[in-house]
């Protein structure tokens, strides 16, 4: 079914009439030129001009692309109000294959340089940023055509790699996360099993081997795998993610990959006692977060513990300086804490603590934004 435009009539109901909605824009760009077929998604400006990634990926239809956009954006609203960021939430995907175009893939310099000009005429509503499928060097190529762009190379003016922060956010996510659990932050000896050792993902994975943890890892890229068994001799690969949901004795799993990992078929033979990790939107829908509880797994909002990369962007705009930066991503740790205790405190899972403080975050925001 579609309405008068050939969209499907679901994704304009989920934009105007479920909880799921909301947004205050949404634009759809196409230059026929380069191939460029995008989504841009603005949230909510409340608390300031909408920050949120890019992200460079062959979607199966244009329909599943706006909704991810959709459900993205939102996620950025509440990502960066937990932030303490004073911006709004947005989000952006390009639909194709992120390869470069002599690779198979449509990505190429016109094409960027054409998105650039997109993010451009909204004039600072939306800031972009990279997600899954960009990189600092495209974004330094977005730049030349918008200076609303952030996760620029430093030669460029930037910060570099947001993966970095991201990393060592979700890492103290999951110290607090044992703090609250077993009464220690040390994640020393406990077998924590990760699904995703890419971009943000091999950096978590060194911050686990130093602190001593057992590390199993999965990643539908053998290559990636092997990157990492290579450097670190003593950490356990499995075949998929339905193995090491599995494990026996997992303390923690960490989605690092694309959303929707816990859901009807994962939640209930899910062996972890803690569920922290970087990927967005892990809870494939409503009532997920309550079978986690019921089942007795601690689940860290994934908007919160993966704040890190946001937090160092939204920096860039002000002259990007790391240490500030990691100062303010450590504060995770205390963030994630104040969750567990407001969940608590009012009886429901973790996710809806998270939602509440952000939602209240937004609601007294300025009105004249």
């Amino acid at each position: 079914m579609t309405d008068v435009t050939g969209a499907p009539a679901d994704v304009l109901h989920t934009l105007f009439h479920s909880e799921q909605g909301g947004h205050e824009q949404v634009v759809l760009c196409q230059d026929r030129a380069t191939g460029l077929k995008a989504v841009i998604a603005i949230h909510s400006t409340a608390l300031g001009p909408a920050l949120g990634g890019t992200r460079f990926y062959p979607y199966a239809s244009e329909a599943e692309a706006v909704a991810d956009a959709l459900n993205l954006a939102r996620g950025m609203s509440y990502k960066n109000a937990m932030a303490g960021l004073d911006h709004g939430g947005g989000k952006a995907v390009i639909i194709g294959d992120p390869a470069i175009t002599d690779q198979g893939g449509i990505k190429s310099e016109e094409l960027l340089l054409a998105y650039g000009r997109f993010v451009a005429s909204l004039g600072g509503r939306y800031v972009t940023a990279c997600d899954v499928g960009t990189y600092v060097a495209d974004m330094d190529v977005v730049a030349r055509e918008c200076r609303w762009t952030t996760g620029r190379s430093p030669e460029n003016g930037g910060a570099g790699d947001s993966s970095v922060l991201t990393a060592f956010g979700v890492y103290q996510g999951m110290r607090a996360s044992a703090q609250h659990r077993w009464g220690s932050p040390s994640l020393r000896a406990k077998r924590i099993g990760i699904a995703g050792v890419g971009k943000v993902g091999h950096h978590l994975v060194e911050h686990l081997v130093a602190e001593g943890a057992e590390v199993f890892v999965t990643d539908v890229r053998e290559d990636a795998v092997r990157r990492i068994t290579e450097r670190y001799r003593d950490v356990v690969a499995v075949r998929d993610t339905d193995e090491l949901i599995r494990v026996e004795g997992l303390a923690v799993y960490a989605p690092c990959a694309l959303g929707g990992a816990l859901n009807d078929a994962t939640v209930p033979v899910l062996t972890a006692e803690v569920v922290c990790g970087a990927a967005n939107n892990q809870l494939s829908h409503p009532g997920v977060e309550k079978d986690l509880a019921d089942r007795g797994i601690l689940y860290a909002p994934d908007y919160v513990v993966n704040a890190g990369g946001v937090i160092q962007v939204a920096d860039e705009l002000h002259g990007f300086d790391f240490e500030r930066c990691k100062a303010k991503a450590a504060k995770i740790y205390d963030t994630t804490l104040a969750i567990f205790a407001r969940a608590k405190t009012d009886g429901i899972p973790p996710a809806a603590a998270a939602d509440r403080i952000a939602e209240q975050r937004m609601t007294e925001a300025r009105p004249s934004r």
